[in-house]
């Protein structure tokens, strides 16, 4: 983990905030108790729950089969969830509220046997008004919840499924998964953005008129304020902005204003702030906006709300960040986030580790897949600088009637309840394309709810809606000179993070595995080093049509899944193996790769170096027998010149190909130091990467990892310790697969860790390294005091580690402290450059006319911007071509085609400038386009011609779509396979290069 930037002031700002007002929020995850199966008579506060389990929340009832069992067997069914808490007297005659994150799926919430409310969405948060139910002083209070987390679960009054809820995607950790907060404010207050249910909307807080340049804008303040106290009230709101070192830098009011009794309005304060930091990717500056009802100048309720500045633009096919262009670089990732035999419910710090190992290696955002992602991801986003696209729920396409609505409802509530935070970028509206109309609808909710927030809203597809503020299709590349487009989730295959290579123990052979429903499954069972190989493959796609590259350009891509997921699969094993770390957050070789690749907002703004692999392979060379491997050398680098080093001797210059993959071919190992250097053109050093062999194991390394703040004995809290089988040098054997036993003493919990096996050993004490490392997990219960975990395996020498936590105070079932109020933010990337992401590398020449052999009326298709049209031939040879006419001579050097059936298809084409022919060949087999390049050549048309019969070859492998009757191919067009003779064309652009 990098250097934290920590700031301790938004901590005691948190601590602080109740003391000059009334309103009060208590962590209310502290001291609940769960009985899995349905329990009669458990909403009564009388109810003896005295041999349930004791849990600190959020916590899934059925963790303990997270990555052991597949998505679909994940159990399911009745859990009650019961708390029992006193009130302060002094609080009696305030209002108070419940705060659930999210129950799954259905919950039923009583207070002291009273129903309160039967939430069913399973994904969203929701408030309860408990003000006229609960007790104050010595008198106890139940709340108790009643959850059903059914599959086939379907809404009380209309028998109708949600969407979401679906076996594939959204893997089903049961009951309180999330936090609950419990809020105490005076009797006239601001609201909390908890619109299921309390229909109240909260603080917004926004800037405009934002100057970057000189670090300035507008910061406005909107409070939602609700008067029941009983009679009309003459108030004031004030705004005060604290920045991260707990400074003052700005304070302003509102007008004073009058509420009547029982009346809600929305306040409103605003002032131009100077000398801001804005908030960017892996630069997360957060502010803390007080805003302050008083009366008669005293404070009666405040509210404390952390966000962040930035400025956004989205058009001419680009994302614009603070000014400054930036490619989409990032993963689809799963909402759950999930952990072995913990699921989603983790505490704070661990979503902060596993999110900003996205910014460590050079990503930039997530496009959090079919549903809401939970608050703590979002809040944690913010602090790492991750950019996020939030959808709001839905499963493989668009829906009418009850569901459609269930969607929009889902999204309201997402907005309202996430719209202060910064690092959401976009709104998706669908996981697939959405109707016009529907678009429109969802449109017209962000812009009643968030008109000022700066995000985009789109959705999957939406190649050819104009009011779709984004686009682009799952799989494919796609440009635009409009709405920025890019990949929802591109290169789905997958790899186990044990498997090296064929020459490495286990000796896993190259994608060897089950059929996956009756076709090859090859790309699903990879090794790390072809796993790495076909990201890079595939990024390659994107990379050359970035911006700057032409006026039609694509924004990037969000590739499936960062960390591996206990959901739908396609390969060997019971989980998704799609993630560039493994689900202990362990890296795969494809996350260097990525790191290189991604290394820049466009344009690589360094150039890393990485070898694929390890260096400890057999070699013998006694007794006359050689025995050695032979194996290809993989280096990931961007740089213009890169050159292989064993042990100081040059192994001349790779292969290169996809820009970034530097092949050296058939390298014979020998033991020593394996060395990989990267030039610019002057061949002037860049950087480096080392591999050495290393030594027989000798012993167990273990390495502590937990909150910044220390481990709580919270009874939620987690240490994550790393255990390697290491050298005489303490250095990790690449090559070690040996079975670690385990043991723990103190106030802990066991939850281990992952590895293949039976029930791939989640929960086991015995489990092995794999490639030299692996990660388990201990939790702590709600004593304080030492921790000791040992490991020992045969002869190698043990290894102990101990960890003190720390008390908790929990008083009548709440605490007073968040987690999430300490953890610093990441800081590691700096500022928005003010320098440009890209250098212009080529321009695209303007086409004002076509003439084409057949179909002339559709020949302005191929050019017109949009990938939902194109124009083809009449499947005769003689007609199988079109002639660009340009708006200017230029010296023409490449051509970008989209053609139909662009993943199996190889076109046999000549083009032609002028009357001269300047490439020819079958066109390469992608994720959309191709980019043919030849010798400038002055001219002022083109002309594309099929010479040739296309043949049909799958190239990226069999992708296989959740319904196995549909194959994602060709231009989605059934008539796109076996068609001779044909011509078809979705889009062109032709370019002159820029010197």
């Amino acid at each position: 983990m990098k250097k934290l930037f920590i700031v301790i002031s938004f901590f005691i700002i948190a601590l602080q905030l109740n003391a000059a007002s009334e309103r009060s929020k208590y962590n209310f995850n502290p001291g609940w108790k769960v009985f899995v199966g349905e329990a009669s008579g458990a909403e009564n506060p009388n109810f003896n729950d005295n041999d349930w389990k004791s849990v600190t929340l959020p916590h899934a009832w059925n963790e303990d089969e997270a990555f052991k069992v597949a998505i679909d067997e994940l159990s399911t069914g009745i859990a009650w969830y019961r708390k029992t808490f006193r009130l302060p007297a002094s609080d009696k005659g305030k209002k108070v509220f419940l705060e659930f994150e999210g129950v799954r799926q259905g919950g039923t919430v009583y207070v002291n046997g009273q129903k309160m409310i039967l939430h069913e969405n399973g994904v969203m948060a929701f408030g309860i008004d408990i003000s006229d139910i609960v007790k104050f002083g010595k008198e106890d209070n139940v709340v108790a919840v009643r959850t059903d987390n059914a599959w086939d679960y379907r809404e009380t009054g209309t028998d109708t499924r949600f969407q979401w809820n679906d076996k594939n995607f959204n893997a089903n950790y049961g009951g309180i998964p999330k936090n609950v907060v419990l809020h105490i404010t005076p009797r006239i207050y601001q609201t909390l953005p908890l619109y299921n249910n309390l229909k109240t909307t909260g603080v917004y807080i926004y800037a405009s008129d934002i100057d970057i340049n000189n670090a300035k804008a507008v910061i406005n303040a909107e409070s939602e304020v609700r008067n029941e106290s009983g009679e009309t009230k003459r108030m004031s709101y004030k705004v005060s902005l604290q920045d991260m070192e707990g400074k003052t830098v700005a304070e302003f009011s509102g007008n004073d204003f009058t509420l009547a009794a029982g009346e809600t309005a929305v306040i409103k304060a605003k002032q131009l702030v100077e000398g801001l930091n804005f908030w960017s990717w892996g630069y997360g500056y957060l502010y803390n906006v007080s805003t302050t009802l008083l009366e008669n100048g005293k404070p009666v309720d405040e509210v404390v709300t952390r966000t962040g500045f930035r400025k956004t633009q989205f058009g001419e096919g680009m994302i614009w960040l603070n000014d400054r262009v930036i490619q989409m670089k990032g993963y689809a990732q799963r909402t759950s986030n999930e952990w072995p035999a913990i699921g989603l419910s983790v505490p704070a710090w661990i979503s902060d580790y596993s999110n900003s190992l996205v910014i460590e290696g050079n990503g930039n955002m997530f496009r959090w897949m079919h549903v809401a992602p939970w608050k703590q991801d979002i809040e944690s986003a913010d602090r790492v600088g991750l950019i996020h696209a939030m959808p709001a729920g839905d499963a493989e396409k668009d829906v009418e009637g009850r569901q459609w609505e269930q969607r929009k409802e889902l999204m309201r509530e997402a907005i309202i309840y996430n719209r202060n935070n910064p690092s959401i970028l976009m709104y998706e509206c669908g996981n697939k394309g959405i109707s016009f109309e529907h678009m429109a609808e969802m449109k017209l909710i962000r812009d009643q709810y968030d008109p000022y927030g700066g995000r985009a809203i789109g959705s999957r597809e939406m190649l050819d809606i104009d009011i779709a503020e984004y686009g682009g299709e799952m799989l494919y590349i796609n440009k635009s000179g409009k709405h920025p487009m890019w990949a929802m989730e591109y290169n789905r295959d997958e790899g186990l993070r044990k498997y090296w290579d064929d020459y490495s123990y286990p000796y896993h052979k190259e994608g060897a595995g089950p059929l996956y429903r009756g076709a090859d499954a090859s790309a699903y069972n990879h090794n790390q080093d072809q796993f790495a190989i076909t990201l890079i493959n595939t990024w390659n796609d994107y990379y050359v049509v970035r911006p700057g590259t032409g006026s039609r350009v694509s924004s990037g891509g969000a590739k499936i899944i960062f960390s591996d997921s206990n959901t739908h699969y396609r390969g060997e094993e019971n989980y998704r193996r799609s993630g560039v770390v493994d689900p202990m957050r362990i890296p795969k070789d494809g996350f260097f790769a990525h790191k290189v690749m991604w290394n820049g907002w466009v344009d690589l703004d360094e150039y890393e170096t990485h070898i694929i692999g390890h260096w400890n392979y057999l070699y013998s060379e006694t007794n006359g027998r050689n025995i050695f491997t032979v194996k290809d050398v993989y280096v990931v680098s961007g740089a213009p010149k890169v050159e292989l080093f064993l042990n100081g001797k040059s192994l001349g210059e790779p292969e290169r190909k996809y820009n970034f993959l530097n092949t050296f071919k058939d390298v014979r190992y020998e033991p020593g130091t394996l060395k990989a250097v990267s030039y610019d053109a002057s061949g002037m050093e860049l950087s480096s990467h080392i591999l050495e062999t290393v030594g027989e194991p000798v012993a167990i390394k273990l390495t502590p990892m937990t909150s910044p703040d220390g481990m709580l004995a919270d009874g939620h809290d987690v240490a994550l310790i790393e255990v390697e089988v290491v050298d005489a040098q303490e250095r990790r054997c690449p090559v070690a697969n040996d079975y670690i036993e385990f043991e723990i003493d103190g106030p802990a919990e066991w939850r281990g860790g992952i590895a293949q096996g039976p029930g791939n050993f989640i929960l086991s004490k015995i489990l092995p390294v794999e490639c030299g490392v692996n990660r388990v997990f201990v939790r702590s219960t709600t004593k304080a005091g030492k921790i000791t975990v040992k490991a020992k395996s045969g002869i190698l020498k043990p290894a102990t580690v101990t960890i003190n936590t720390k008390p908790v105070k929990v008083v009548d079932g709440l605490a007073t402290t968040f987690q999430k109020d300490a953890l610093p933010s990441y800081m590691e990337k700096g500022p928005t450059p003010r320098t440009p992401s890209y250098t212009v590398s080529r321009e695209t020449i303007k086409i004002v006319s076509a003439t084409a052999g057949a179909n002339q009326e559709k020949a302005k298709l191929s050019y017109d911007d949009n990938e939902k049209s194109e124009w083809t031939n009449d499947a005769r040879l003689s007609t199988a071509w079109i002639t660009y006419e340009l708006e200017r001579e230029a010296n023409i050097s490449e051509i970008d085609l989209k053609l139909t059936g662009w993943r199996m298809r190889s076109y046999p084409i000549a083009v032609l400038v002028g009357d001269k022919v300047v490439w020819s060949g079958e066109t390469s087999r992608s994720l959309g386009y191709v980019t043919l390049a030849f010798e400038p050549t002055r001219g002022k048309s083109v002309t594309i011609r099929l010479v040739g019969e296309n043949p049909e070859e799958e190239w990226f492998g069999s992708i296989v779509e959740l319904d196995p009757n549909v194959q994602l191919d060709l231009f989605h067009d059934p008539n796109g396979r076996n068609v001779n003779n044909q011509l078809r064309i979705v889009e062109i652009d032709i370019h002159e290069r820029v010197k």
